[in-house]
């Protein structure tokens, strides 16, 4: 007991040192032990590496997960050490009411029909959004969360006992300059003055070899944080990989889905509206350039050309219009369906026009001597 209320005892005068020297500081009363200038620059890149990786994780946490709910859910399950639980994605979700509509609106109609090719690429969207997720978490996240909970605490730590060498150092640096003020005015009892300062320098002796030994730990430490970012630079290359894979499997799932839309189109809306007698057209005021060009009409009637729904329009036979062509420039690669269609690649100039009576989806493309439609979405039209 008597051991354990002198250590106490000791503490409890150590931390009073510091701080009367750490006020004193403050205040300018005393003076400050400064650490050299490629030290100061590498306390504040430690700093700058912890303040941005911590923004980064933290938005690429909303990234992967919008839901704050969720996000604090999963929070408490990593930090109570159990499995999070698979939850479902937003458009996993879509895709099962989309199924489960068209089951309960007739799969047989073409609404139905629909709903079960949109929800079968919603799915595999929702599943591809899943593997991303995962990947991004394992690859990127984890790394970034590891240095903030691993590399950087140590960092403080040690940062803190760096700290408190020097205060102690600076106090013992107070200490040694009153000592000898006083031994420089006293004329007696010049032996106690000598022995104070004797002890004060050897107090300091000691002090300056722990605050060195201390900041070269420290400074050890600090210049990890190349290797840090030498890491994080990885991951991140590592992140852009992932996301870039999710994407492109989303393109994917969108192009083949509306390549299916598209064959099917035809024979739902043969350049009308079910239900209807007139072709569609969108109110004038909403019209775009790009559905202007598609909907005008370039010539009152075509030789040889049937009315819709009576004969199949041969594209080989109709003429293109005297005025009314167009070029247009591809931004995607388009596989033609059937032999009606015009195959595609991105970035070649091609002629465009539209016929009468034409679902203003589409419009009919020239290369040479091969004629087909395209589809709109697929074209930059130009002057």
């Amino acid at each position: 007991m008597d051991f354990n209320m002198k250590k106490l005892a000791s503490d409890a005068g150590i931390f009073f040192t510091r701080a009367v020297q750490f006020t004193e500081e403050k205040f300018g009363q005393a003076e400050k032990t400064e650490l050299d200038a490629h030290f100061e620059n590498l306390l504040a890149r430690a700093d700058s590496t912890k303040n941005w990786t911590e923004r980064i994780l933290r938005q690429t946490e909303v990234l992967l997960q919008p839901n704050p709910s969720a996000r604090v859910e999963e929070f408490l399950y990593e930090k109570l050490d159990r499995k999070v639980p698979s939850r479902v994605t937003n458009g996993e979700l879509l895709a099962q009411y989309m199924a489960e509509a068209a089951s309960e609106l007739g799969p047989t109609t073409p609404y139905g029909k629909t709903l079960i090719k949109v929800s079968e690429a919603e799915k595999r969207l929702g599943a591809a959004e899943r593997d991303f997720i995962h990947t991004a978490s394992l690859s990127f996240l984890t790394p970034l969360r590891n240095f903030l909970e691993g590399d950087w605490k140590t960092i403080s730590k040690e940062r803190r006992l760096l700290q408190n060498r020097r205060l102690d150092l600076d106090a013992c640096k107070a200490r040694l300059k009153k000592a000898k003020a006083a031994e420089a005015k006293a004329t007696c009892e010049g032996d106690l003055w000598n022995d104070e300062v004797d002890k004060a320098e050897q107090e300091l002796r000691v002090a300056q070899t722990e605050f060195d030994r201390q900041a070269e730990v420290t400074r050890l430490l600090l210049e990890g944080i190349s290797s840090t970012h030498v890491n994080h630079l990885r991951c991140l290359h590592e992140f852009v990989k992932s996301q870039t894979t999710y994407y492109a499997q989303c393109y994917r799932h969108m192009l083949d889905l509306q390549k299916q839309l598209g064959s099917s189109q035809g024979a739902i809306f043969p350049g009308t509206f079910v239900g209807t007698s007139e072709p569609a057209s969108p109110p004038l005021s909403s019209t775009s350039p790009t559905t202007t060009a598609a909907t005008m009409s370039v010539a009152p009637t075509v030789p040889g050309l049937a009315p819709p729904g009576e004969a199949a329009l041969c594209l080989e036979e109709v003429p293109p219009p005297a005025s009314g062509t167009r070029k247009a420039r591809v931004l995607y690669d388009y596989e033609a369906a059937d032999s009606s269609e015009l195959a595609l690649l991105a970035d070649e100039l091609i002629t465009v026009y539209s016929l009468p009576g034409m679902d203003p989806d589409w419009l009919i493309g020239e290369r040479g001597n091969k004629k087909g439609k395209v589809p709109v979405t697929y074209l930059e039209l130009l002057s």
